[in-house]
């Protein structure tokens, strides 16, 4: 395993600080193992620092050569070393989905020619690397504005109206790029109408482009990146960036911002507890940011790391998945994608646990397009029972809110919160689709699907819920591309909920 290469000065070590733990967060996403992911996340540091280095010194600059920012740049060096893994017949301690992924169309767009490239990779590079890096801290490593400021040199009084514009200038060279990308004369049809739809928080979607949203990959990426409102900016950069596991990646760094800057703590004491810069830095040498850069790690990834569930296969199924649902009252949500008004909360984005092996386990590449959500309706379902020895009691009544997240081609992201009004000391939450949905992944929550059942068991760090309180899970799921109608038969506990 190489070592991380020497800082060159005080700047450069600071950085190496800053950056490492993003890049072995990525990493464990792609590796099947701790000492996979290190070795790969210490490949791929060299690999990246080489290259920006290199970008920093040579004879080109300016417009002719385009350069990402240094953590973004950083990530996909782990998925290029990633890729020579694959070649090199080292594939067994990659993740199963991301080989998959490495062996895929989908990989090859980020090498192939300039202009199908994903959107907004594309945009990011054109614009100037400050820029670039202002928008990629703000929106994907989620960090408070004032600590952004810090890290760039920036005025923390005008860097508010400096993200205003750089998104500005995003969107307008995520435009560009996709009227220059090679499109057939339907998408072409639909470009001015995209970029009008987009620029207008409240404009209505009208019905025939969200059709076209729901089956056009590269429309739909485009639309991500052109609508700024609404809060799908992180995972349009994130996806389209990073590529596979770019979901996932963006709630880790939302978890580890939490944990790093100590969530609710007011900003004047995070400020006054990050490192200061000076002559403390220029005294770092290998053994020392190595040490820090691990200890920094460790702390970020602890939180960041949360046990879930993969694929129902490996988690015991309980009582409920064996039911079948009685009556069929819920509303349908449509299938054409929505309004893309917004994403995940950081309880309700992926997130993966680093010692999973399974393929079920690791966030697929996904393109998200558009939002919905819905109150769930649900009829009393007399064949659910409550399990034994959780010590709650059947009768619990409860209103559950389903939330379509995401939704693309073949695939969404979806969101339940569910209200009691009993204490719980576990919960069991059940519900079933009508049109052949089917559940690959769950966060805050394990997971077991019996034909159009599913079964959503609490996690150890949720399990217990005040009277009148709430909790919430998340998942991704497939769907068969005619019909994504929301579930209906919730029950808590074996308990049918209120609508």
């Amino acid at each position: 395993m190489p070592d991380l290469p020497t800082p060159q000065d005080a700047a450069e070590a600071a950085l190496f600080t800053e950056s490492w733990d993003a890049v072995l967060s990525y990493a464990d996403l792609c590796t099947s193992g701790a000492a996979s992911a290190t070795e790969l996340a210490s490949e791929a540091f060299a690999l990246g620092i080489q290259e920006a280095r290199s970008a920093g010194s040579g004879p080109m600059r300016g417009p002719a050569r385009r350069v990402l920012p240094v953590i973004p740049l950083l990530l996909t060096a782990v998925r290029t070393t990633a890729a020579t893994w694959e070649l090199a017949g080292r594939g067994h301690r990659l993740d199963p989905d991301l080989r998959l992924w490495l062996n895929s169309e989908k990989a090859a767009r980020y090498h192939g020619m300039p202009l199908q490239r994903p959107i907004a990779l594309r945009g990011l590079r054109d614009l100037q690397e400050a820029d670039a890096a202002l928008l990629w801290l703000a929106e994907v490593e989620a960090l408070p504005l004032t600590v952004v400021a810090r890290r760039l040199s920036l005025d923390p009084a005008v860097v508010s109206s400096e993200l205003a514009q750089v998104r500005a200038l995003f969107r307008d060279r995520c435009h560009r790029n996709h009227l220059d990308t090679p499109m057939d004369a339907e998408c072409r049809s639909y470009a001015r109408l995209l970029d009008a739809v987009t620029r207008s928080p409240a404009a209505d979607t009208p019905e025939d482009l969200s059709r076209h949203l729901a089956t056009c990959v590269q429309c739909a990426e485009a639309a991500a990146c052109l609508r700024l409102a609404g809060g799908g900016l992180p995972a349009a950069l994130a996806g389209g960036v990073i590529g596979w596991g770019g979901l996932a990646y963006l709630e880790r760094r939302r978890r580890a911002a939490e944990v790093r800057l100590g969530a609710g703590r007011p900003v004047a004491e995070l400020e006054a507890g990050e490192p200061k810069e000076g002559a403390s830095k220029a005294r770092l040498v290998r053994n020392s940011l190595l040490a820090a850069a691990v200890l920094l790690s460790l702390v970020a990834l602890g939180v960041s790391m949360m046990p879930m569930s993969g694929s129902g296969h490996d988690n015991a199924a309980s009582d409920d998945a064996g039911s079948q649902p009685v009556g069929d009252p819920a509303p349908t949500l449509s299938s054409v994608g929505a309004h893309p008004s917004g994403t995940a909360s950081p309880s309700t984005r992926p997130t993966t646990s680093s010692t999973a092996t399974d393929s079920g386990d690791k966030n697929p590449d996904t393109e998200p397009q558009g939002t919905a959500s819905a109150t769930a309706g649900n009829s009393p379902d007399p064949t659910r029972s409550s399990g034994s020895g959780s010590g709650t009691t059947t009768s619990a009544t409860c209103d559950v809110t389903y939330d379509l997240v995401n939704q693309w081609p073949d695939g969404f992201q979806a969101a339940i919160t569910v209200t009691t009004t009993k204490a719980l000391d576990t919960w069991r939450v059940a519900w079933s689709y009508r049109d052949g949905q089917q559940v690959t992944q769950m966060w805050d929550a394990s997971v077991a699907q019996d034909g159009s059942r599913v079964t959503a068991t609490a996690a150890d760090y949720n399990k217990n819920v005040a009277a009148d309180g709430s909790f919430t899970f998340g998942f991704l799921g497939t769907w068969n591309n005619s019909k994504n109608s929301a579930p209906y038969g919730f029950t808590l506990n074996g308990a049918a909920c209120s609508k």
